[in-house]
């Protein structure tokens, strides 16, 4: 008699980790972004000097890209919510890499307006695209770090941009440089396309364990609504317009630190040479380890205190911190004091990045690409007139500190609307598909 064999054991299948490819991927889309957004501010001054540019035109140069983005922001992320992000990325990067290689092309001031008017056009929705990603690929309890990491890693290219700009100079020309900069989105556009897709239900390198705890935690899917219902339910909602009031200023003082600080830091506080390198780049690196922080910090508080408050504590604190820290800056007369209040209240606001686009998420769901994109671009109104009223505060009234001041208000106006954020509540209610 042969005794009875015990039945088989089976392991458990591990989960394959696609979704940090995806992540792998994303990131350095964010980092690209920031090089080519990031590098025309190092080169402004030669860039001014071969085209004989004043403040007000350099304002203009600046500010035309944002208007661009902020234009195009929305309808390119409905694009991204409603046909996927794998084809609108690759639109997105592939347009904005050909108008950064014609930036290299200009021949004057209206050539540089034309070629920086498309640049922005062709970027805009790529922040929103990545927001819809994580939508898809990432559980609700892995976004915050993901954010982070995304942030963080855009936020060392666009601060480690100074110092690569400085380095080509010294065998490139300002126009090869930014073809440089160009080609690398041409080579992420062609990897993207290949390999990514949409949802990880179709990848074919997504194991079920995977996909099971991708999907554990996704909302009910929900019905896109059409037309006037839609933008009703989006425009009216109190959260919606709570996301662009704190977004504006988060975007004011990053563009203000991408196109004028290397130039108020010379004029203002005297730094020259590599002073100046180091702290024009210092916001964007201390925003590197805010970023990190800030999205474990908010999934942490969430887990442990629930949605709202890992939301919207940290981006109360944060822009608290940032709005004092920049009311300080025109009273401090020591140069390297007042450069590193500017980056501290950069660095602050950022840390609350994971959190505000989490948030959207949350708001958002299915769609939260338009989600994003809506606070994106009242964020890029503040893009587009930081530049301008820094230089015509400086014609008019050759005073840099009008601005700082402005930047400090905006940060605690930005800190009430925080208080008003309700994260828990989604815009779009649940109406399951069929």
């Amino acid at each position: 008699m042969i005794a009875d064999l015990p039945p088989a054991s089976h392991a458990p299948i591990k989960p394959t980790r696609v979704r940090f490819k995806v992540t792998g991927l994303i990131i350095a889309l964010g980092m690209i972004t920031y090089l080519d957004r990031a590098c025309i501010a190092t080169l402004a001054p030669t860039i001014s000097a071969e085209f004989s540019l004043s403040k007000v035109q350099l304002g203009y140069v600046f500010s035309v890209f944002a208007l661009a983005y902020a234009a195009f922001e929305i309808p390119t992320a409905w694009m991204a919510d409603r046909s996927g992000t794998r084809l609108v990325l690759t639109r997105i990067v592939a347009w904005w890499s050909v108008f950064t290689i014609a930036s290299g092309a200009a021949i004057g001031y209206y050539s540089l307006l034309v070629a920086r008017f498309l640049f922005g056009a062709g970027e805009a929705g790529a922040w929103p695209g990545m927001a819809r990603t994580f939508s898809r690929w990432m559980p609700r309890s892995e976004r915050g770090r993901a954010q982070g990491v995304f942030f963080a890693s855009a936020h060392f290219a666009g601060g480690i941009t100074p110092l690569i700009v400085a380095a080509l100079l010294s065998f490139l020309s300002w126009r090869m440089i930014f073809v440089c900069f160009g080609l690398l989105g041409f080579i992420w556009a062609a990897v993207w396309y290949k390999w990514f897709r949409d949802d990880p239900e179709i990848h074919p390198e997504v194991n079920a364990a995977e996909l099971a705890h991708i999907t554990a935690e996704r909302e009910v899917a929900v019905a896109h609504p059409n037309g006037w219902t839609f933008w009703k339910s989006l425009l009216g909602n109190r959260s919606m317009l709570a996301l662009c009031v704190l977004y504006f200023p988060n975007s004011f003082a990053f563009y203000f630190c991408i196109t004028w600080l290397p130039t108020y830091l010379h004029e203002q506080h005297g730094l020259e040479a590599k002073s100046l390198i180091f702290f024009t780049g210092l916001p964007l690196i201390l925003s590197v380890f805010a970023d990190l922080f800030g999205g474990v910090t908010t999934d942490w508080l969430t887990k442990k205190f629930g949605l709202r408050t890992g939301r919207c504590a940290v981006g109360v604190v944060t822009y608290l911190i940032a709005g004092f820290a920049m009311l300080a800056t025109p009273l401090i007369h020591h140069p390297i004091v007042a450069a590193s209040l500017v980056a501290l209240a950069t660095a602050s606001i950022m840390f609350s990045l994971a959190a505000a686009w989490g948030s959207c998420i949350d708001l958002g769901q299915e769609n939260s690409a338009v989600v994003g994109a809506t606070m994106n671009t009242a964020g890029q109104i503040g893009s587009l007139l930081s530049p301008l009223i820094v230089a015509y505060s400086l014609k008019w009234y050759n005073n840099w500190n009008i601005s700082i001041y402005l930047m400090g208000i905006l940060f605690l106006i930005g800190a009430a609307a925080w208080c008003v954020l309700q994260p828990q509540q989604r815009i779009f209610k649940p109406t399951p598909l069929i």
